[in-house]
Order: structure tokens, then C-alpha cells, then sequence
């Protein structure tokens, strides 16, 4: 197999590198007769923490070729790890692993309350077994995803519920990640000590430095909320009672807010068509959090939350190539020179 190898100026300090792919590990050591396939500045991957790739419409099955294809289209964006926080069904054993898809983390399927959540989507065990639901999920796969808040006017999980589900999720080596989309679900799931906060609209911004000395992460799935808010606003007589508006409305300086006061902000899409991760990167410069800091969710600082090392020896040997600095050009992240998985090349982005 051939060794590949990249030079340039890697992120985050921009500091001049030469890695070389020995397998599925880099090293800084030199190959004779490796192929230097790409120069520019390197990013360790692109992270996409907030996805749920495998099924077209919502309630429906996994399907094994569209889980292909989304893969695929993460792939070609420079994604080269992910987080599913929730599957339409348990994956198949590639996934993860086959050369045509990131690597990957997920929770399985999603775990709700009685009547609430997608129809055809998640298991809605009783209360008192839920906490042992998610300790089953998360020893199987390493985390497991509870919905802890629907519509407006449901059921919030109760707190104690919560709590329990945290620990014993903790006790199987797991984590938990959670949906809130309401002020009183995000507050439960701070005071629960969840690992990390998916959504996080209409979060009590006075929480935010107990979430960051407690390290749980914000994953705000900005860009979508944002696209959503947009869609409501149209029709102003929607926008004047829409029960989502003031969340929305506030949820990029949340996300800002989120990233000054320290917390771990991951950036994540959860929505199709997949590849987006640059959109929601846009969403947090927008929102007025740093290039550098809205990168990092998107890449080191996520891999690192998710337990993988960036570009240093030993580290997985995943790496995307770019002419610029993006932090100075946010343009060029939507045409990678060149993404490396597991020491290998991929195939330029389908036109």
C-alpha cells in the first residue's frame, strides 16, 4: 500500500507539518518513497456531532443505500467522523468502519416518552425502565439519546427520571446526549449533568457557566433552527404565535454566549440533504462566534470531545486539505484539495 503524505500548515495553531499515513496512523517520521498527495492548510477531518443519515422521510426505516449515499455526501464535504445522536434503526456492522463511511458514533435508536417524537421512530419505554433503556444502549455503542421535551405543553422527563438516566448510563461507560427544545428541558438536563445538550433552544443563558464546569456540550444545530425560524416568519400571522419563534430568535447569541462562557459547542446539522457541515460553521460565524472557535466545533475541538486526537503522531490518519486558511476564509471550506480516511485518498467531490 502506498504511503500518503501531506504537508502544509496545520490547524488549530498553523504551525508548518509533514504527516505521513503509515496505515490508519500518522506519523512525523519520514517515508522514503511516499507519495505527497496534497499541500495547504490541514485540518484533522470535519466533524458533523448532530446527524441522522439513513433514512429520506421522517418515521421511516433505516435503508442501507440511503445511509450509503448520505455517508457518501459527508464524505465528499470532508467529513471524515460523525456523531448520530439517534438512528431511524440500529445500523449494519460496516457502519463506521468501510471505507465509503465516516467514522462513526451513535446512540442508536432515539428513546422518548409515551406519545411523544416522530411516529415510527425510537423506542418510548415507561419511565421507570428508561433509565435502564439508555445504560443498555450506551454499553452496547457508547451513547445513548434521550428526548426529554416535545411539542409545547408535553411532558418534560421529570428531573429525578433524568438523573438516574445519567448514572447509570455513566456506570456502563456511556454517555448521554439529550433533546430540549424548551427552557424547562434544557434546565433538567443541566441539573441532570447530561453530557451533552442537543438543540439547546430557549436555554437559560444564566446556565451556561454550570454547563461548561460541568462539560456538558452544546451541540445548537444553528443553521437548521435558523432555516426553520426563517420558514415561520414568512407567514406573520405563523410568526406572531409560533410557539418556536422566541427560541429561535435567540438562539445564535445563545450559541455565541455558549462559546464565551467556555462551554464545548459542537457543531452538528440534523438535517438533509447531509454535507452541510459548512452551513452551520456560516450559521455560528453569523451568529458573532469566531472563525477560529466555530472551526474547532467542526473539527479538532469536537474530535477531541469525542475521545480522538488531531493531527499529531499516532492519531487517526484522517486529515482535510484546503488552499487557504479557512479562518480567514470561510470560502474555502467548501472545496476540500484533498480528504484522507483511514490513510487513504478519497475521490474528488461528485460535480
Amino acid at each position: 500500500m502506498t504511503v500518503l503524505r501531506i504537508r502544509g500548515f496545520a490547524l488549530p495553531d498553523g504551525e508548518p507539518i509533514d504527516l505521513y499515513a503509515d496505515g490508519d496512523r500518522w506519523t512525523t517520521d519520514p517515508v522514503a518513497r511516499a507519495e505527497l498527495v496534497a499541500e495547504g492548510w490541514i485540518l484533522p477531518g470535519l466533524v458533523d456531532a448532530h446527524t441522522h443519515p439513513g433514512a429520506e422521510e421522517l418515521g421511516r426505516p433505516l435503508d442501507d443505500g440511503v445511509l450509503r449515499a448520505d455517508l457518501r455526501a459527508h464524505l465528499e464535504a470532508g467529513v471524515t467522523l460523525i456523531r448520530a445522536p439517534g438512528l431511524a434503526g440500529d445500523p449494519p456492522g460496516w457502519f463506521g468502519r468501510d471505507e465509503d463511511s465516516p467514522r462513526a458514533f451513535h446512540a442508536g435508536p432515539w428513546i422518548a416518552q409515551q406519545g411523544q417524537f416522530f411516529e415510527g421512530w425510537g423506542r418510548r419505554p415507561d419511565p421507570v425502565d428508561l433509565p435502564a433503556v439508555a445504560a443498555e444502549q450506551a454499553g452496547r455503542t457508547g451513547w445513548a439519546k434521550v428526548v426529554v421535551d416535545w411539542r409545547a405543553g408535553d411532558d418534560v422527563l421529570p428531573v429525578d427520571v433524568l438523573r438516574e438516566t445519567v448514572a447509570r448510563v455513566h456506570a456502563a461507560g456511556g454517555r448521554l446526549a439529550v433533546h430540549s427544545q424548551h427552557a424547562e428541558g434544557g434546565a433538567a438536563a443541566v441539573e441532570a449533568g447530561v453530557d451533552s445538550l442537543e438543540h439547546g433552544m430557549g436555554l437559560d443563558p444564566a446556565l451556561l457557566p454550570l454547563m461548561a464546569e460541568r462539560g456538558i456540550a452544546l451541540t445548537p444545530t444553528l443553521s437548521v433552527i435558523t432555516w426553520a425560524l426563517r420558514q415561520i416568519l414568512a407567514d406573520p400571522a405563523r410568526g406572531a404565535t409560533h410557539w418556536q419563534v422566541p427560541g429561535a430568535s435567540a438562539h445564535g447569541a445563545l450559541t455565541a454566549a455558549a462559546v464565551e462562557a467556555g462551554v464545548t459547542v459542537l457543531a452538528g446539522t440534523d438535517t438533509r440533504p447531509h454535507g452541510g457541515i459548512t452551513r452551520e460553521i456560516r450559521a455560528m460565524v453569523t451568529a458573532g462566534v469566531p472563525a477560529h472557535d466555530a472551526i474547532a466545533a467542526a473539527s479538532w475541538r469536537a474530535r477531541g470531545y469525542l475521545g480522538l486526537p488531531g493531527l499529531v503522531d499516532g492519531a487517526p490518519a484522517d486529515a482535510v486539505v484546503f488552499d487557504g486558511d479557512p479562518r480567514r476564509d470561510l470560502g474555502v471550506l467548501d472545496k476540500p484539495r484533498a480528504v484522507i480516511l483511514r490513510g487513504r485518498r478519497l475521490p474528488p467531490r461528485t460535480p
